[in-house]
């Protein structure tokens, strides 16, 4: 179980984690494959915590449903783990680092990122609107959406879309995948302050170098600054 595919719900925006699925996906010669048979599904309890009702909202899941349950911090990953894909995986990945899970070895596969490099102009990118995208709004879209926002539902429909990122990029391998991932992580233009919209290679000198100082850059935006700054020497 090298690759797994992983999704998380949580009991607020950036909370502990209340539900945890996820499957093994093997990728051979650009084919996906996803064993069902060992898909895991868990509800977790979080103490006295309470589930927000905008979490609520969104994945249904009640405070009835974790009476009994094992406690959020009992979670840990296949012992052989070292690929997690999912759709904007980081907040994933965050989730089960509140359970005490070791991620410092994992290598992170971004199906969020992957979408935005293989469908640009794509009028969304969430989970849902690419579903009945690629499947250009079909009734049997509309049936298997009806269990979105619960990860075991949302680990079929991420594969679903990683079956076609695969296809339209021609990967070969889980590794291929990953650095494709990797790479489409690198943005390519500034999305936040006075030079929003600005591609980074047009940044100017000094907003590069006095971004570069600050602390809590993001590490991919560090990246396309840095080679920016080896360019421009």
């Amino acid at each position: 179980m090298q690759a797994i595919i992983l999704d998380t719900e949580t009991h607020t925006l950036n909370g502990l984690p209340i539900e945890i699925a996820y499957a093994p996906i093997e990728i051979h010669d650009g084919k996906l494959s996803l064993d069902r048979e060992k898909m895991f599904d868990q509800l977790y309890s979080i103490g006295d915590e309470k589930i927000s009702y905008a979490a609520m909202a969104v994945h249904h899941i009640l405070e009835s449903d974790l009476v009994g349950q094992p406690n959020f911090g009992t979670f840990t990953l296949p012992s052989e783990t070292v690929y997690i894909i999912g759709h904007n995986i980081d907040y994933d990945i965050r989730a089960i680092q509140e359970c005490g899970v070791d991620t410092s070895h994992i290598k992170a596969i971004c199906t969020l990122a992957l979408a935005r490099l293989v469908w640009p102009d794509a009028e969304a990118h969430n989970i849902s609107a690419l579903i009945y995208m690629i499947s250009k709004g079909s009734e049997k879209a509309r049936e298997m959406l009806k269990g979105a926002h619960r990860a075991d539902a949302d680990i079929i429909l991420t594969a679903n879309i990683l079956m076609h990122i695969i296809y339209k990029l021609n990967i070969q391998s889980i590794e291929e995948l990953y650095e494709a991932s990797e790479d489409a992580r690198i943005p390519r233009s500034i999305n936040f302050g006075k030079h929003r919209g600005t591609k980074i290679v047009d940044l100017p000198s000094d907003y590069v170098n006095w971004l570069l100082r600050q602390d809590d850059l993001d590490p991919y935006l560090k990246k396309a600054l840095e080679n920016t700054s080896i360019t421009t020497l």
